[in-house]
């Protein structure tokens, strides 16, 4: 059973209503590690709703935490806004700098983004700005039990998490008179306000059924999952370690008279080489970004295909490639294979339900029934190739054509897939190993990689370029059949031949490059060669 269904199960036995939510707070610019907790829930809903439940997507938008700090992406004049609600504060230029007057919020500004990157991966969700909710007292009771049980709050807090709470703590954090969270301590408390005075002496009262203050992270949590009634939300594994935010939210949710919801913890999305992704650490891949270059079913694939509590390693260069190959060799099997019979083992039944389950759940759309009208015989090693030999999109299709891949015209998701390595190929992202670029001039490296005793193998290969069909499979079996008539390796002829053709001892799959070329291209490459040794 893929994890997305073993959820489901559990889920289950809670009822048939479920609200799967999904947090989130706007200080920035968002990055792929965002996208695993937001398709964790997409996928958990999928399942849910294909078990005969019925659930939803909620994504919360913490708009009412405040600016920690200046960011590295900020300019300093963001100092004056440290500790303010982000719905408050006017979004960044392109310089970093506030755009006072601005009708978009800071929190807005940084979501938007966000949002279109999720509608491409087909996430359907139901958006809850948390400053809404604070305004529409929906935290009030919430509020208002927690400082009745002021004391009970704090034992727990600090019994669980380890980290005593001084007298003066209160479960409730007000702004004050400059717009801050900061600053302010707490004098009392008379429903519904909450009196407070601040760092200049300056008395002030909040009421606790508006946006006048918020909660503090721990018990906002837990309140958020009272009024909203969610029953499953995947977080990450610091909210989950001992003494976390789970830890505390899952007691003083009884408070209120709920129950924590079905916990999911995730790890990190790490790029590879440097870590896990952090905005503030400019370690990152923006969604966006990640959608240029790859498309959606992929990005829904790399979530897919790993379990939850499993790290993630995102490499936007070979890596990448290696994944889309093996999502497409995943399709390409599904479509030609039948299910299991009665007399298969348990062990397949369950690999082949999975597998389907991995790759249903990496289609943008939710409803698509027959796996088998989804395109899989054109991977995205050959693409790549295609894309960087043929400048034009019409010469993609026609050797498609020409080799058997495309019976008709381009899809519009085919046409997609192209544009998006395009952009893949002009990118910072794009492998090294895989850049393709014909030689007109032998390189000094290529000189030295062969010899005169080399010369005849080469001589005849000429020849044989000459003679043969120009397809991939009959350049490939005479570039080996030569080689082993002349008691040559044949990694060490085609050693040979990469420095001859792109200037490099590797490279893609030699002979689908060259039947891609003129014939006559790549014989002049070897008369220059065979010319040099002469």
């Amino acid at each position: 059973m893929h994890w997305a269904e073993r959820t489901a199960a559990n889920l289950s036995h809670r009822g048939d209503t479920h609200l799967i939510a999904a947090g989130i707070t706007p200080s920035g610019e968002f990055h792929i590690g965002h996208i695993r907790e937001i398709l964790t829930c997409d996928m958990i809903v999928r399942a849910c709703n294909n078990s005969g439940l019925n659930a939803e997507l909620l994504f919360i938008v913490d708009s009412m935490d405040p600016l920690r700090k200046v960011y590295s992406f900020l300019s300093d004049e963001y100092e004056q806004f440290i500790g303010h609600p982000l719905y408050r504060i006017p979004p960044p230029d392109n310089e970093g700098k506030p755009i006072i007057g601005s009708d978009t919020s800071y929190a807005e500004h940084f979501l938007e983004p966000f949002l279109d990157a999720l509608s491409e991966l087909g996430v359907k969700l139901r958006i809850s700005w948390n400053h809404e909710e604070y305004n529409n007292g929906k935290f009030e009771q919430a509020t208002r039990l927690f400082l009745e049980n002021r004391e009970e709050v704090a034992r727990i807090l600090t019994e669980v998490s380890g980290r005593p709470l001084g007298d003066e703590w209160w479960p409730y954090s007000p702004i004050g008179h400059d717009g801050s969270f900061d600053g302010i301590t707490i004098t009392g408390w008379e429903d519904p306000f909450v009196t407070w005075i601040d760092s200049n002496g300056k008395n002030g009262k909040s009421n606790i059924g508006t946006d006048q203050g918020k909660l503090p992270w721990r018990l906002d949590w837990p309140a958020k999952w009272n009024f909203h009634g969610v029953s499953c939300e995947p977080f990450g594994k610091d909210h989950a370690a001992s003494g976390g935010s789970y830890s505390t939210g899952r007691l003083l949710v009884e408070i209120l008279g709920s129950k924590a919801p079905h916990p999911v913890p995730y790890e990190w999305i790490q790029l590879r080489g440097m870590g896990p992704m952090s905005s503030s650490a400019n370690i990152t891949v923006g969604p966006l970004e990640a959608l240029k270059i790859v498309p959606p079913e992929i990005l829904r694939y790399l979530i897919a295909r790993n379990k939850p509590n499993r790290h993630i390693e995102f490499d936007t260069g070979g890596g990448l490639l290696e994944m889309a190959d093996q999502y497409e060799r995943l399709l390409a099997t599904w479509k030609e294979d039948q299910p299991p019979d009665e007399n298969s083992t348990d062990r397949i039944r369950t690999a082949w339900n999975v597998d389907k389950a991995k790759i249903s759940l990496s289609q943008i759309n939710s409803e698509i029934e027959k796996l088998d009208q989804l395109e899989s015989n054109i991977s995205f090693r050959h693409l790549s190739m295609l894309a960087q030999i043929r400048s034009q999109d019409e010469d993609v299709w026609v050797s498609l054509k020409n080799s058997g891949l495309l019976e008709s015209e381009p899809s519009k998701s085919l046409k997609d897939k192209l544009r998006r390595m395009r952009n893949w190929i002009s990118s910072e992202h794009f492998p090294e190993e895989y850049k393709i670029e014909i030689q007109n001039e032998l390189t000094q490296e290529a000189k030295e990689s062969f010899n005169t005793e080399d010369l005849e193998y080469l001589t005849q290969l000429r020849d044989g370029y000459q003679n043969c069909e120009w397809i991939n499979s009959e350049i490939n079996d005479k570039i080996c059949n030569l080689a082993r008539e002349h008691g040559m390796q044949i990694r060490s002829a085609f050693v040979i031949l990469y420095q001859i053709h792109l200037g490099r001892p590797h490279g893609p799959r030699l002979a689908a490059v060259l039947a891609e070329i003129p014939r006559e291209t790549a014989i002049d490459a070897l008369d220059r060669a065979i010319n040099s040794l002469d």
